[in-house]
């Protein structure tokens, strides 16, 4: 679809003539006429996709789940681990996520998937248990060919990466755990808990458009300082990644992640980062995620947003660190 979209000048991001029906499948949103045939080898060669813009592939995880993944760039891989929410084909031209991606994949292979369920991956998928989650980081790994990777997780995606690092100190060679939790939510304590289960009842009544006041709130939530563009591209990657009904699901999964039996185990380098002003994970797991992980590095940042964004002073500090950190021999 992005090779498509790529021939006729369309993006995953305008949909101006290829259009994503959630879902469903792809609806052509022009009118079609046929003009003329030619044989085959008289048609003008199908032009390639966008420089650096990375095709879509699948795996199946042992359960039988489908999950989607993409990889670009060269060099040692580093994996973006999946969280919540993001999409592969909207990510690329999103003002909120491609300055990170394409940062990440300077002078790297950058491997990348949608959380199960979410995304261009199936929706129909199993438990998200934290084994089935670590279980989808070693099957992408494995299709991308990755024995041994560096691992970049955000949010939820940390106790899983520090689950996998445990399990696998033989293929992680450096993590980097951005805005993540040792604890989900619900097992924190009950004033977490309360703060958790607001935002599910939230997402539960009041998924909608960009405008509707809910998905702006929900914006400013993960990244109060973002732009109208970011707001607007983060909106319409949220309802195209996933329904109301299963985003109540994958956040109440989420909540009840623990990786604390896991993270005294992990021999890999580790970089801790956490804004100090963070309301989606408070600083407080951040700290505890440096102090549970042997010989953890900690890295505070001056910002409140989750969601760390290009414009913020944070993410030129952040980014230095990250790839000062993964340069290291």
């Amino acid at each position: 679809i992005s090779a498509a979209r790529a021939a006729v000048g369309d993006t995953g991001r305008l949909q101006a003539v290829i259009h994503t029906v959630v879902s469903r499948g792809f609806q052509l949103a022009v009118p079609v006429e046929t003009v003329g045939s030619e044989p085959a080898d008289a048609a003008e060669p199908t032009p390639e996709p966008a420089p650096g813009r990375p095709g879509v592939r699948f795996a199946t995880a042992p359960d039988g789940t489908g999950l989607a993944w993409a990889a670009a760039g060269t060099g040692p891989a580093l994996m973006r681990g999946g969280h919540w929410l993001t999409h592969l084909e909207l990510d690329w031209d999103n003002p909120v996520w491609q300055p990170l991606l394409a940062r990440l994949a300077q002078g790297r292979r950058l491997i990348r998937y949608d959380f199960r369920g979410t995304g261009v991956s199936p929706r129909d998928c199993g438990d998200q248990t934290l084994d089935t989650l670590v279980d989808d980081m070693r099957t992408v790994a494995d299709a991308a060919g990755a024995r041994r990777l560096d691992i970049f997780a955000p949010s939820q995606n940390v106790p899983v990466a520090i689950a996998f690092a445990a399990r696998y100190p033989d293929r992680v060679r450096r993590l980097v755990l951005l805005g993540g939790f040792l604890q989900g939510a619900a097992i924190r304590g009950a004033e977490d808990k309360e703060l958790s289960d607001a935002f599910v009842a939230l997402v539960r009544g009041g998924w909608g458009p960009h405008g509707d006041a809910f998905m702006r709130s929900l914006s400013a939530f993960f990244m109060p300082d973002a732009s109208e563009d970011q707001v607007r591209a983060f909106v319409t990657m949220l309802r195209a990644s996933i329904s109301p009904e299963q985003a109540v699901a994958h956040r109440q999964a989420i909540s009840r992640l623990d990786a604390r039996a896991f993270a005294p185990r992990v021999t890999a380098p580790t970089l801790v980062i956490h804004a100090r002003g963070d309301t989606v994970q408070p600083f407080s797991q951040g700290q505890a995620l440096a102090r549970a992980i042997p010989s953890a590095r900690f890295l505070a940042l001056e910002s409140a947003n989750h969601i760390s964004l290009p414009q913020d002073p944070a993410w030129a500090r952040m980014m230095t660190a990250v790839d000062a950190f993964l340069a290291e021999p």
